[in-house]
């Protein structure tokens, strides 16, 4: 034990390992879900839902191996609810591209952030980018993130008139989603840890009794690298400009998403300095990105820093040694797969709505009564369920901010590499020819 006291400091953290080890359990708990989620959204990509399994638990693994060794911080990582996403619904299926030209989207835009990372520039873009479209950003892809879990869920299908509209709420499977969602609330609300995967499971449980959905094959498998994901990227596609936005996009979502984890945990925990800034900030970025890229190889979207970590710190974790019996129990979790894979939308609908709306909090730090920086954040986040797009509610977002701005007369407020960032979005849509 002498050695993990010197290596993460616990003392000077005031922390033990005892504490952490259930610190790490807790975080791990309440961010699970993913395992269950992330197969369910990316096999409607093409992927087979066994390896995006995997690749998941070897991702987060990674990532959090990194975070809690070189950042020492108790900060827990996975691919990102909101960018999987965009992966499926915004990339594959609304570009029409495939699933490994996709990854190699994913790929690329880790390789991007790993040297923002380590060269700085990521401040500097940080800096640029109001904190008006920061918040909206997040609170969009909330937004995004519902409008799947309610058609996850049957709640909302389309319809020819009005482009959507309730669904059929006498459905045995409606009603079990909506219970899912109401358990969650109410054990999150009573501060239960683990209240998503609770509510998963607890569904899951009732499909498979009352014969709604097939129970698994098997529980236990022996652990395995994917059989169709492994390096199975295809970058051929991606100079193409419609590509290259998707990069953008990736890379946009993952450095704010990031950096909002990573202030609000930190705050949580007494990590912040006397400039509200995080020490040892690109190293936690630079797990953040050697996950993604790991990711990308071996099956997965986006990899990005979850703020369910905020659980393991209330828990009393303060070092990397949290993140790394997180990276642990993610290891474990490889011999529960076929589980995984066989958990129904049912289920996974409620997680994916409550998530949407925990995405939603920062809207009320918004200033509404400013209209020059409301009216760019609401087509932020308006944007993005509307058009099925993350891409286009960020490009909108950037694009409406400098207009109006501009147009005030007001050109000391944007940041010179906004104009920049406008004049290439605006250039974009211009040309584009579809999808």
């Amino acid at each position: 034990m002498s050695g993990l006291e010197r290596f993460f400091r616990l003392q000077e953290h005031g922390t033990t390992v005892a504490t952490e080890v259930r610190a790490g359990v807790v975080t791990f708990l309440t961010m699970a879900y993913i395992l269950f989620v992330n197969p369910q959204i990316l096999s409607q990509a093409g992927l087979p839902a066994d390896d995006v399994a995997v690749a998941t638990a070897l991702a987060a693994a990674v990532a959090a191996l990194v975070m809690g060794l070189w950042a020492n911080y108790p900060f827990a990582l996975a691919p990102g609810m909101g960018l999987n996403a965009y992966f499926t619904f915004g990339v594959v299926l609304g570009l029409g591209v495939s699933w490994q030209v996709a990854l190699a989207a994913v790929f690329v835009e880790g390789v991007l952030f790993l040297a923002l990372a380590v060269s700085g520039v990521r401040a500097a873009l940080l800096r640029a980018i109001p904190n008006s479209i920061k918040i909206a950003t997040m609170s969009g892809i909330g937004l995004f993130l519902a409008i799947i879990g309610f058609e996850g869920a049957g709640l909302v299908v389309d319809h020819p008139a009005t482009l959507v509209t309730l669904g059929d709420v006498k459905s045995p499977l409606v009603l079990l989603s909506l219970a899912g969602l109401v358990v969650i609330a109410v054990l999150m609300a009573a501060r239960v840890k683990g209240a998503i995967l609770i509510g998963i499971l607890g569904v899951t449980v009732a499909c498979w009794v009352l014969g709604l959905t097939a129970w698994p094959d098997q529980l236990l498998t022996v652990p395995h690298l994917p059989a169709e994901t492994l390096f199975a990227m295809d970058f051929s596609g991606l100079l193409t400009g419609k590509l290259l936005l998707v990069v953008v996009a990736f890379l946009f979502v993952d450095i704010f998403d990031t950096a909002g984890t990573l202030i609000g945990v930190g705050r949580l925990g007494g990590f912040l300095d006397e400039k509200g800034e995080l020490p040892r900030a690109n190293r936690a970025f630079a797990a953040d990105a050697v996950g993604t890229i790991v990711g990308a190889a071996v099956g997965t979207s986006t990899v990005t820093s979850y703020v369910e970590s905020a659980t393991g710190v209330e828990e009393g974790g303060r070092t990397g040694l949290t993140a790394v019996v997180v990276s642990v129990l993610f290891l474990l979790s490889l011999a529960l797969t076929p589980l995984f894979t066989s958990v129904p939308t049912a289920a996974t609908a409620p997680a994916l709505i409550v998530v949407g709306a925990l995405m939603m909090r920062g809207a009320k730090e918004l200033d509404w009564a400013q209209i020059d920086e409301a009216v760019p954040a609401f087509l932020t986040v308006a944007t993005m369920p509307f058009t099925y797009s993350i891409a286009n509610g960020i490009s909108f977002g950037i694009v409406s901010y400098v207009l109006i701005k501009a147009l005030r007369g007001r050109f000391r407020d944007v940041h010179p590499l906004m104009y920049v960032l406008a004049l290439l979005l605006i250039v974009f849509y211009a040309v584009r020819t579809g999808g």
